[in-house]
């Protein structure tokens, strides 16, 4: 494992970060403990030491609580967490959420606490209007709060001036070689580090869109490179090229996950890509941004949609039809909607434009509008039919 120092701290922190929102889940959804606990110690041996989770990230907390306390492990890593500044309506709220989460996590501090999906100054001064600047100076002194940073979603005019309104100790940013010029962007990742601060780097595989969903001539595109790396090594591969970057967090829910990424971080090291490299990472940006027509990254923050589209599952078949085929991507439609199913209807038609998805999108999709496209694409006259049809046999 490679490691790049924290100058704020003096921590090393490993390249490879776990992002801890996407755990491994069983059938009924809930976190699968014996493979969660299986990749986290599995990661842990092999020399990550920098794990991400957040109070919204459903039962994430809990689930890495449990297993760093009953196998002994929470100070073998750095601990991130994050606090949900919209359910803060006064100063009570911080540390009512910041008992819950050390409760959660079976610990008494931690090592790096961001303000979750800061994306705006007013946001700032409205938290700073309830006291926070004097809650965190309390609970750094106090050794319960280590580092304090925040994470980014938001356009870049705003992530500069964030930058400037606290002395901040790292901050964690959406980057990867499809959104190099998005939000933070590239220049806001530069800025950042000229502060001296840590940045974090997360959604480096635009939710797994850059490891598995590529379209075939982007992915022969790296294939046919030789190197020996998968798309998403060579996803890590362009993160870690960059002396700003930190770490970089992947949501591994799998062992082959962690292997990959794993055998790609040991060998990052800060400007290692060719001139030939680059030129590749161009050709497959070109290739990537005639296929995928919505920058969805199945967060999942959108959910639950009160009409019950399922928003990800749309966009996820909407954008396969374009990358890979129109019957590839009906299929996955087909399934992943719920259409499937008699009585059930999750598709985008559903939609009735009560807006509350938009509000939440961190990566501020124009949802409606989307869905309408969606709609149009996916559902041509003879869907329904087909369906019935499909139905009824099955039965």
């Amino acid at each position: 494992m490679q490691y790049r120092a924290d100058l704020k701290s003096g921590n090393e922190l490993s390249v490879l970060g776990f992002g801890c929102m996407r755990f491994p889940r069983g059938l009924n959804m809930k976190i699968d403990m014996d493979k969660t606990e299986k990749l986290i110690l599995a990661a842990i041996e092999r020399g990550v030491n920098y794990f991400d989770t957040a109070y919204v990230y459903g039962g994430s907390e809990p689930a890495l609580g449990d297993i760093l306390q009953k196998n002994g492990v929470r100070d073998k890593i750095n601990l991130a967490t994050k606090l949900p500044h919209q359910q803060c309506k006064s100063a009570d709220d911080f540390d009512r959420i910041f008992t819950e989460q050390c409760r959660r996590l079976h610990t008494d501090h931690i090592d790096y606490y961001l303000i979750h999906n800061l994306s705006t100054i007013d946001c700032w001064n409205m938290l700073a209007g309830l006291g926070i600047e004097k809650w965190f100076a309390d609970k750094k002194a106090s050794g319960q709060i280590r580092q304090v940073g925040f994470s980014f979603h938001g356009p870049q005019n705003e992530f500069m001036a964030l930058l400037e309104a606290y002395s901040w100790e790292f901050c964690q940013i959406q980057y990867n070689y499809m959104n190099e010029n998005y939000q933070a962007g590239r220049e806001g990742l530069k800025r950042a580090h000229e502060k001296g601060l840590p940045v974090i780097v997360m959604e480096p595989l635009l939710g797994g869109k850059l490891a598995t969903g590529l379209p075939k001539k982007a992915a022969e595109l790296f294939k046919n490179a030789n190197s020996g790396l998968t798309p998403a090594g060579w996803a890590m591969r362009w993160i870690w090229d960059q002396p700003e970057v930190t770490v970089a967090l992947s949501g591994m829910n799998g062992e082959e996950q962690l292997n990959d990424n794993i055998a790609a971080a040991e060998t990052a090291a800060p400007n290692m890509l060719t001139e030939h490299e680059a030129a590749i990472y161009s050709q497959v940006v070109s290739i990537f941004r005639e296929s995928y027509k919505v920058p969805c990254t199945g967060c999942n923050y959108c959910m639950p949609c009160p009409h019950n589209v399922n928003i990800p599952g749309c966009f996820a078949a909407y954008n396969t039809s374009y990358a890979i085929g129109v019957v590839a991507g009906l299929t996955l439609y087909a399934t992943s909607t719920g259409s499937i199913h008699p009585g059930e209807n999750f598709s985008g038609r559903s939609c009735v434009k009560c807006g509350q998805c938009e509000k939440k999108c961190p990566q501020h999709i124009p949802i409606m509008t989307s869905l309408e496209a969606v709609t149009k694409r996916m559902e041509p006259f003879w869907f329904k039919p087909a369906l019935a049809l499909f139905n009824k046999i099955s039965r």
